[in-house]
């Protein structure tokens, strides 16, 4: 076979050219992503050697703080501690946008926004589990501790991803609000007011960098409640704000921010940090309803007509500026200069909330400003909607104050008075602004500042006209009015379903530390001609509710109120009723082997009673705060945290259904 003999003509050329173009086009998009990849490793390489200087530094601070007993010493090293503290937060905040730098997922602002205030986590320590867990479940429940080491590394790798290692997204969320949820189980089945965990909790304040410890399981609760509402701030922060979805999205995280900072201050008292106090807590609420409000204003502006001649349109936005956004960040400007929290609050903060309160202000005069210059002299029946504007007063109230302009002139040169406050407004916005060397760095921030007095002045010499001889009037406050006002909104912890890591114990009503039990069995026992003498209740685990005298099960020693726990050796602690009856019935004559448990009463110490937290009005079922089970439990419910003040003894009774005899 002679082989076929290719062309060599001009075309075979080109066609090698051509191939030999695009392997030089491939190569150098391959040597550019190569560089682009390399470059993103240095930078994260680069931050993780920064966080671990920085976290040795905290450590030798943190032993420096706990040592001492100087007070002036001590001054100094919370201040050193609150330094790192913030050089922490902003790297891992600058790593993970490394991190989330090719999501596609993550949105990015086309529009120049006022810059929001996110809350840093807090941060805690490695905790060992394995020790007290495998004590507690060989001491008091009787059983192996060491069986039980895949349960304790499953608690402990969800403990790592949810507070340890976050992410700073909707799944670090539910991480969270899984690790909670798994606390509430831990504390139902583990802790009682007479004993703890004997576990040391760790962690360093948000806004200090102190450190803390307690040996409460309610301690370590509220730290990652609190982490819950921080990283609401933190996702509502990050929404592209330049469309209504963007608005509305950070609109309901700062609602779930607000809603758990409130929890946490009404359920939580004696705080061992400073970001968790009452007052702490109370301020970060108002700060988020302010930031909430701030992006309602934002999707309103969205949402507004292109025309600037529509009056109402423009005195509807400059009452919504004055009212919960400027308002709102006043209120909250006064709570951080009050003592303890101004002692705390870093000063980039409150220097923000106070340019935020003058922008807003001076933006509602801007808006008025507008309605008054170039829309059209107000008809009579939009008159009561523009009073309520400028005077307060409500459609059936009588008129109180200057009458409105009703010639053009006059609405002018009350547009311009208000457009002279505007001015003013943000000239003392960029003062406060400067002020600040961590706003400063802010190009976003200035950028906004600038735009809008701009604008003013643009606007002011439009209407500064060389024959205008008249002197300016003095333009009046606005009447603070909103269309929708944010509600603190709690976070949704039936979102995230979970299952009870420990639920081989038994279910909570009766395997709990609360409660102290004797195994007893296996006991045989003979059917008669009657059965076995016995009367079942109840599910999981099924309840002996009556013995009869003189029976077989009288004879083997059952009792009434006795739980059975396994038929023929099969665990049933969470076999409904009617499983426990078909297996029963399905014995012959042999009979059945079965070993129950048997409830002992409980030992107090005298006077404990009377602090045993009670039943509050935000205590969740296991069914609302998410928490599944393989079988219904009627275990206690127990307050949100441990430190209730105001709390009585609750008392729980059981209530069961009758139920055929087998």
């Amino acid at each position: 076979m002679v082989p076929e003999e290719k062309p060599n003509g001009p075309g075979t050329g080109e066609e090698r050219a051509r191939l030999q173009a695009a392997g030089s086009i491939r190569k150098s998009r391959d040597l550019l992503a190569d560089s682009q990849d390399s470059r993103l490793q240095s930078r994260r390489t680069r931050i993780h050697q920064q966080i671990n200087k920085e976290l040795r530094m905290r450590t030798g601070a943190e032993n420096l703080y706990r040592a001492t007993s100087n007070a002036q010493v001590r001054e100094t090293v919370a201040l050193e501690l609150s330094y790192v503290n913030s050089s922490l937060q902003l790297l891992k905040e600058e790593l993970e946008g490394l991190d989330g730098s090719m999501d596609a997922d993550q949105p990015e602002s086309e529009g120049v926004t006022v810059p929001m205030i996110p809350l840093g986590l807090k941060e805690t320590k490695q905790l060992d589990w394995a020790t007290p867990l495998k004590e507690l479940i060989s001491g008091h429940f009787g059983e192996d501790g060491t069986s039980y080491e895949a349960e304790i590394r499953e608690l402990e790798e969800l403990r790592q991803q949810a507070v340890r290692t976050p992410s700073r997204s909707e799944a670090g969320l539910e991480l969270l609000t899984a690790y909670y949820n798994q606390l509430c189980f831990l504390e139902a089945r583990f802790v009682t007011p007479a004993r703890s965990l004997g576990l040391l909790f760790h962690w360093y304040d948000s806004l200090t960098g102190v450190p803390a410890q307690q040996q409460a399981l309610a301690f370590e609760k509220g730290s990652v409640l609190f982490n819950i509402g921080a990283l609401h701030t933190q996702i509502g922060a990050r929404q592209d704000r330049s469309c209504p979805g963007g608005t509305g999205r950070a609109v309901e995280a700062f609602q779930r921010a607000a809603g758990a900072f409130g929890l946490l201050r009404e359920n939580f008292s004696h705080a061992p940090s400073p970001d968790m106090s009452p007052t702490s807590l109370s301020m970060l609420e108002q700060l988020m309803t302010a930031q909430a409000q701030e992006c309602v204003f934002e999707g309103l502006s969205l949402q507004a007509p292109t025309d600037p001649y529509d009056c109402l349109a423009q005195l509807h936005l400059a009452q919504e500026a004055a009212q919960q956004v400027a308002a709102e960040y006043r209120l909250v400007h006064q709570t951080m200069a009050q003592p303890p929290v101004q002692d705390y609050v870093p000063f980039p903060w409150t220097t923000l909330v106070h340019v935020k309160a003058e922008y807003f202000r001076a933006l509602a005069h801007y808006h008025a400003a507008l309605a008054l210059c170039d829309g059209p002299l107000v008809a009579e029946a939009e008159l009561p909607a523009v009073e309520q504007v400028f005077l307060g007063l409500s459609a059936s109230s009588a008129p109180r104050g200057p009458a409105l302009p009703q010639e053009r002139e006059e609405s002018r040169k009350l547009g311009k008075a208000h457009l002279k406050r505007a001015i003013l407004g943000q000239e003392e916005a960029l003062r406060l602004h400067a002020v600040c060397r961590a706003l400063r760095r802010v190009d976003l921030l200035q950028a906004v500042l600038a735009q809008a007095l701009q604008r003013s002045l643009a606007k002011y010499s439009e209407l500064d006209l060389e024959d205008d001889f008249f002197e300016t009037t003095e333009a009046p406050d606005i009447q603070p009015k909103t269309h929708q006002r944010p509600k603190a909104r709690a976070p949704s912890f039936s979102r995230v379903k979970v299952a009870d890591i420990f639920h081989r114990l038994g279910p909570l009503s009766v395997f709990s530390a609360k409660n102290r039990w004797r195994l007893v069995g296996p006991i045989h026992v003979a059917r008669g001609e009657g059965g076995f003498g016995f009367t079942l209740r109840g599910d999981s685990p099924v309840l002996i509710a009556a013995v009869v005298p003189g029976g077989q099960a009288a004879a083997a020693g059952l009792k009434e109120g006795d739980y059975i726990v396994s038929v023929n050796g099969q665990p049933c602690r969470w076999w409904k009723h009617a499983e426990v009856v078909a297996q029963l019935k399905g014995m012959g004559d042999e009979g059945v082997s079965l070993q129950v448990v048997t409830l002992l009463p409980s030992v107090e110490p005298p006077g404990l009673g009377a602090r045993r937290p009670g039943l509050g009005a935000l205590l969740r079922s296991q069914k609302e705060c998410g928490r599944e089970t393989p079988g219904p439990a009627r275990a206690s419910p127990r307050p949100l945290l441990g430190w209730s003040r105001k709390a009585k003894r609750g008392k729980t009774g059981r209530r069961l259904s009758p139920a055929p005899q087998p």
